[in-house]
């Protein structure tokens, strides 16, 4: 039986999302002494907790890749979407394979998935039926909003002038305020899978 490219889609994008978010409550278990508001995310892909985590982040950029597959049959004219949604996968995989332990190439698909994840949940507005399309909407400028800040915050820490009118990360810490970009996404993929999987 052939399955429908919507249904395809939605369940990676879905799934990619539902494990990553379960296994990287497990590897923050795992990981000893680790605080989610002063921990960033990939630490838990050098510690104790590195295959788990690792392996979780590559499953979820290649759900988010290899469903545009499938996205670019059910959706064939949203091409800027599709290509959001590719650049965040491949950021996830690069997030994966490339732990913190290398620097700054960790640093630059930390801010591909990052980037293209936003204007991902942003671009799915103009396929998605109302209200689901407003909520993605503001789920993706939430995480972009976020990720100026964070971004702001740790440029100016790292030269030394941190920029105190934003409070230290909006008084969340910079594993809160990363959060805050990873987060909302991740709620976005999960609504749009399922908005997908309930299309006919």
């Amino acid at each position: 039986m052939k399955v429908a490219s919507n249904i395809v889609a939605g369940t990676l994008i879905f799934w990619g999302s539902a494990q990553f978010i379960l296994f990287m409550i497990i590897a923050e278990a795992l990981y000893p002494g680790y605080n989610i508001s002063w921990n960033y995310i990939s630490d838990l892909g050098v510690g104790p907790s590195a295959p788990i985590f690792n392996s979780s982040v590559i499953l979820l950029g290649l759900a988010a890749a290899f469903s545009v597959k499938f996205l670019r049959k059910f959706f064939p004219e949203r091409k800027i979407f599709h290509a959001f949604m590719l650049l965040c996968g491949v950021g996830a995989i690069g997030v994966g394979i490339f732990s913190e332990n290398f620097g700054f190439i960790h640093t630059i698909f930390s801010l591909i998935t990052f980037i293209f994840g936003g204007l991902s949940a942003v671009a799915s507005y103009k396929i998605q039926n109302k209200p689901f399309s407003y909520y993605s909407l503001i789920l993706g400028l939430t995480s972009i909003f976020s990720l100026i800040i964070f971004v702001a915050f740790e440029l100016s820490t790292f030269f030394g002038m941190p920029l105190y009118f934003l409070f230290n990360y909006l008084g969340l810490g910079r594993g809160g305020m990363e959060r805050l970009v990873v987060y909302p996404v991740i709620v976005w993929a999960l609504g749009f899978g399922g908005y997908l999987l309930s299309q006919k």
